[in-house]
Parts: structure tokens; sequence; C-alpha cells
């Protein structure tokens, strides 16, 4: 291969290092006003009363808008969220009401001037503290709440979802059990913090099309979540996303978009402009969600798994959104890559008064392997076991069965234990896990490994339309979100792979509008490539039988002997003998003037095969279509007289498969690396009166450095 494997300079990366790459708060198709929102300063309080008078005698203002029953209630799993807060607030951040202005300093100085008076309530911090048998019911009428997805919440209780794992006979297997370790742990919420807060545009036309530019990773799902919340014909809502400015899950869900549309309603469909601020950013917006977790794993002397027993309570928030998804791919992958017979798991969506939780790189897998490994590591250690032979005698493979009880073959799960050999020789794991520098310091290394599926919807599909240029160049057109990852100049690698011809030639068309870009479910769940790239070579085909048709009328030979490659179609066993691609793409002219053919368009589709809904009471299903696995290490010198630390070195192993950019490979793991060591150091949003929980990475402690404080 040409192209596959090579590192090309993505597409879009001289606008962005000159500055003239444009995002949703850059959008300037017209002139807008400006909408502010007014949240709550607490976790969990009644709303009395909100004095708008003084806010509404400014000049420049246009709109106040206020909570109401009237308001359809949101979520993409549970309807369970008002746009606006209606009677009460249930977390720190929440949108109370909003002010739509001429100029954005108007809409804050009015904003500032709405008096809100609140009656505060019981506050929940953590999703244990939620299930105590005198802790608030958040969501009274949880079970009358209209349900999108397939949750299954609890009558009566704060949990929104419950993902049952059932696999083998878990009592056998604790009967097998030699040795055994139990332990706790806990994550708080943090924030995404991408470089481009989240911001929308609205705007409805008198023929009633509604028009939104969102910094968005699914604005095909806006399209449809915006029609089923307002009752709008979903033909005449066009969503436009440009380039994003970093997302890591946080921009999947939907919310700005709402409050930018209620904002335009309110000034009879102007356009309407909604910018989150850093602060609200990192509180309204949803969030990286918290966990806490108990985790029992029991195993024989020669350090075979017999049993593993977890319960895993994940913090969702105010709000259920997106969250019920995290907890649940949670559960599927719940024991990381080993290969254990007998898995009892709970993972629960828990409801709290911190702002609602969403996808975060990893999806729920980074929090669920580290309270699975750091037991696995002390499971190790009780039996006098090296951690990592203990990891690697009990890797899954192919054969092997997932908790879900799905078997695996070499096409759907990585091999592991090359993994492990790798970052064996990578970490000198050999010279030692503990090393005394000096009197003062000491160098200790730890290490984990990770699995992932996407646990996504099960008809979630990607297509790509292809046309030309009059000079035989192409054109690719994809709903996939260009949101940082270079996802889109992989695409026109593939494409240029498969049409023979240099990538310049494949312009790609970055932005995404929804009335005129093939749909891609979403991009998330690390299935862009994937389901795109598919999608990129079923269009190829497409447009190469149709060069081919042709071609074949023209040189009056059969399509099985042409080929279509380096800009031309020619004969395979005579090469010379061909047309440019320029002269074919636009309808072939003859001498005469007679025409065959037209404009070549090329479309393919690519549709997830063979996922199934998983069983509500065991589990069992096809969640996903593959899992990635991976090894880590760190190697961290430790101050014990200053108790600081120093990260000497860190790697990951992944079993890729085959690498289509090797740049954009090696940003992805280093990204990925950056994120995760961030995650372990320093990274939560601290709440009052959240419990803070030491993290621990080997027998180094890691103190927390930086953290937002709420007050």
């Amino acid at each position: 291969m040409n192209i596959i494997g090579k590192s090309v300079i993505r597409k879009e990366a001289f606008d962005k290092v000159t500055g003239r790459a444009k995002y949703t708060a850059d959008e300037l198709s017209g002139p807008s006003l400006h909408a502010r929102i007014v949240t709550s300063p607490y976790g969990h309080a009644r709303i009395l009363s909100i004095d708008d008078s003084l806010a509404r005698e400014i000049p420049g203002v246009r709109a106040i808008i206020v909570g109401s029953h009237d308001f359809p209630l949101t979520g993409e799993e549970i309807r369970d969220r008002p746009p606006l807060a209606v009677d009460k607030v249930r977390y720190y951040g929440e949108p109370v009401a909003l002010v739509v202005a001429d100029r954005y300093e108007i809409a804050k100085k009015a904003a500032d001037l709405i008096e809100v008076k609140y009656e505060l309530l019981p506050v929940i911090n953590s999703p244990t503290q939620a299930l105590k048998e005198d802790a608030p019911i958040l969501h009274p009428n949880l079970m009358s709440y209209e349900k999108l997805g397939t949750a299954y919440p609890i009558a009566h209780s704060n949990i929104s979802n419950v993902t049952k794992i059932r696999k083998g006979n878990i009592e056998n297997g604790w009967s097998q059990s030699e040795v055994s370790v139990e332990a706790t742990y806990g994550f708080s919420p943090s924030s995404h913090s991408a470089m481009e807060t989240r911001a929308a545009t609205a705007e409805i036309k008198p023929d009633g099309y509604v028009h939104i530019t969102t910094s968005s990773q699914a604005p095909f799902m806006v399209k449809r979540l915006m029609g089923i919340y307002f009752g709008i014909d979903i033909g005449k809502i066009i969503v436009e996303t440009p380039l994003v400015g970093g997302a890591y899950g946080g921009k999947a869900p939907i919310q700005w978009e709402v409050l930018a549309y209620l904002a335009s309603r309110a000034v009879g469909g102007r356009r309407v402009k909604i910018v989150y601020t850093r602060e609200e950013d990192l509180t309204t917006a949803p969030c990286h969600v918290g966990l806490e977790a108990l985790v029992k794993i029991g195993c024989t002397m020669e350090g075979m798994i017999t049993a593993a027993e977890m319960v895993y309570w994940f913090d969702g928030g105010a709000y259920s959104d997106k969250a019920i998804d995290v907890s649940r791919a949670g559960g599927v992958d719940c024991i990381g890559p080993y290969n254990i017979d007998n898995v009892w798991c709970d993972s629960l969506c828990v409801y709290t008064n911190h702002p609602y939780g969403t996808p975060f790189r990893g999806f729920g897998h980074s929090e669920v392997l580290f309270a699975f490994e750091r037991t696995m590591d002390m499971l190790a250690k009780k039996i006098g076991m090296d951690p990592l032979e203990f990891r690697k005698r009990n890797s899954i493979l192919p054969g092997d069965t997932t908790p879900t009880q799905v078997v695996l073959n070499k096409n759907t799960v990585g091999y592991l234990p090359p993994c492990i050999d790798r970052l064996k020789d990578l970490l000198d794991w050999d010279q030692g896990e503990i090393t005394e520098v000096d009197d003062r310091r000491i160098r200790v290394k730890g290490i984990a490994c990770s699995w992932k599926t996407s646990t996504i919807d099960t008809d979630a599909s990607s297509g790509v339309i292809i046309t030309f240029n009059s000079d035989g160049s192409m054109n690719l057109m994809s709903g996939v979100v260009e949101i940082g990852t270079g996802t889109k100049t992989i695409l026109a690698q593939i494409l240029a792979e498969r049409m023979k011809m240099d990538v310049d030639q494949i312009h790609v068309k970055m932005d995404v509008h929804t009335q005129t870009t093939p749909e891609h479910w979403k991009t998330v769940a690390s299935r862009g490539v994937f389901m795109a790239g598919r999608a990129v070579l079923e269009a190829a085909e497409d447009v190469i039988r149709q060069i081919k048709d042709v071609a074949a009328c023209v040189l009056r030979t059969s399509t099985e002997d042409l080929e279509v490659a380096f800009g031309r179609v020619f004969l395979k066993d005579e090469p010379e003998v061909g047309l440019m691609l320029k002269d074919v793409v636009y309808g072939y002219k003859f001498p005469n003037g007679n025409s065959i053919g037209g404009q070549i368009v090329g479309y393919g589709n690519y549709i997830l095969r063979r996922m199934t809904y998983l069983d509500p009471e065991t589990g069992a299903g096809q969640p996903g279509p593959e899992w990635t696995v991976a090894a880590h290490g760190v190697e961290v010198e430790y101050d014990k007289r200053d108790f600081t630390y120093k990260l000497v070195r860190a790697a990951t192993v992944v079993d890729i498969g085959v690498v289509l950019n090797h740049k954009a490979a090696l940003g992805q793991v280093m990204g990925a690396m950056s994120m995760g060591l961030a995650f372990a150091e320093r990274q939560e949003i601290r709440l009052p009166l959240v419990e803070i929980y030491v993290v621990r990475f080997s027998t180094v402690k890691l103190s927390c450095h930086f953290y937002l404080r709420i007050v």
C-alpha cells in the first residue's frame, strides 16, 4: 500500500495553524442576538421566586425565559431533564433562566440582575449516599418519564438504570477459589475541558425551517432529538457542525442546542447565539461521570482467576442522559481483558446532586478498569505472583467468552500476551518494581491492562458520497465530525489507496450539514474510521463500477478487462490503451459530439452487523463489534521528604491492527496516555461535602495539584 500507513498531513491542518479555521462561535452568516444563562448556585434547592423586573428594564434585552411545565423534558435514554429548571434545581450550574439581548454584554448585565430565591434541600454527594434509606428521592416521577432507550430504572429510588452481568455460576467460582481480595474505590466527577467551549446558534425561518449550528459530535442526533422534543417536522430541522475544538465525549449529548432554540423561539425566530463561558462549560454542561466501586476477585494458588464479583455505582448526576449508556458500557467490560468463567456484576447509574454525567474518553472503562486492575495487583501480591505474569496467565484469547457471553475469535479480540511482553521490556520490569535512588528518593513501577468495545446503537450506520471534479479529482462527503482526530484525512487516505491516486486529489468536506451530508450516527465510540471507512470503500466500488461501464462502451471491451488507477481507466493487459478519468467522470463525448454517461456520483453505506440488546437479567448479548486490548505502565520517582513525585517514563502497548496513519495513531495513543495520567493525578470537580478519595498508583500516593473549586 502506498498511502495507508503513511503520516499524511491532515486536510484541515493549514486552516488550523493559520487561524483560518472556523468554529461554531465564529459563525458569521448573519446578525445574531446573544443569550446568557442564569445558573443555580446550589446543588439542590426549591425555587421560591424569580424576579426579573430590573433585567427587563435594560435597553437591548429582547426576552427573558424561565422554566415552565410547558417545555418538554429532554434526555437521550430517559426524558427526565427540563431545559430550564422547574420548581427546583438539582445541581450546581443548572440553567434557571435565559436572557436574550442585542449584545452579549447586555445579556450578561441583565442576567446578573435576575434575583432567584431558593429554599435549600438536602444534597446527595455520592452514589452510595443516594442509596441510603433516608436519602431524598431526586426524581419521584422516575417511572412515569418517557424512555427513548433501553434503560431499566428502579421505582422509588435514585437508580436510573441497572445493568446486570451474570456469567457462569458465581457460587461455583467462589467454591473453587483458594485466595480472594476485596476492595472499594471512588472517583469524583471531572470535566472534559476541551479548548472550545460548547456553543450553538439557532434560527427559526418564516417557513418553519429550524437552522442550528452547533459544536456537537452528533449533529444527526441533535436533529432527531429536537424533532422528538419539540414536535418539529424532522425534515425541517437543519443542523450544521463546522470543525469542533475538542470534545472527548463531552459534546455527544444535546443541551446547548435546546437552549439556543428556546431563545430563538422567544424572539420570533431571530438568530440567537449561545457560547458557554469556561465556568458554564465545567459545571452547567454535562461532565465526566464519577464512580464508586466494590470489587472482589478470587483465584487458585496457581494464579487462575475463578470468580469476579463487582458492584459499580456510577455517579450519573442530577439527570440520567448519556450516563446510563456509560454505566452500561462499564458493566459490559466489567472484568478487563481476562478470561473468567464466573462473573457477577451490577452496574448502576445513580442520581446525585452533581452536574449530570456523559461520556469521557474511555466511556466508563477508565474508571471500572482502574478499580479492577488495582484489585488484580492486590491479588497477585497475596499469592506471591509477578503482577504481569498474573495478567498474562489470565489473558482473554480467541475462543474465550466475554462477560456478555460473546464467543471471541481472532478478528474480534486483540492478542494481549505480546502486549504484556513488550511492556515488560519497555519498563525494564525484571530490574524490579521498586528501586532506591538514594536515601531520599525511590522509583516505583506500576502496570495495568485494558480492553474496550463500543456499546452503541444496534442500528448505527454511516454513509459516504463521492463526486468528481472536471479535472478528475474527487470530493468526499461524510457525516463524521472532525473533532481533532484527523478522521476525515484517514478517510481520504482510504479512498486514495483504493483509487490508486494521490491523496492530494481527494478533497474532503470538513463541515457537516444534515440536509446535504450523508448521515453518520455519531462521532463517538472509536467508530468513525471503522464505519465511515467501510462506507468509503463501498462508495469507491460504486464509482469504479460506473467508470468501467462508461469506459467499456468507449473502448469496446468488457468491464472485467478494465482497471481504474492513477487518474485513468485502462486495459489491464494493455495499460497504454485507456482514458483519462477527467474525460469519463462527467460523461464521455465522442468526436462527433455524441455523449454517454453523465456525472458520476458514488454512494456507500455501512451498518454494524449482528449487534443485539443485552438481556436485562443476565447481560447476554453482543454490545459491540470487537475488543481492543492494551498494556500500560509507568515509572514514578517519589521524594519521601517533600512528598512530591515526577513521572520518569510511561508506556502503552496496543494491539492496534493495521496502522492507517502513523503519526495520527501515535497522536491518538499519546493523547490517551496524557489524559489517563491527568485523570490519575489531578482531575476532579471538587464539590462541597464530596468525599475525596486518595488515588493510588502502585505504592506511590499521587497528590491532587489542580482542581476546580465550586463555592
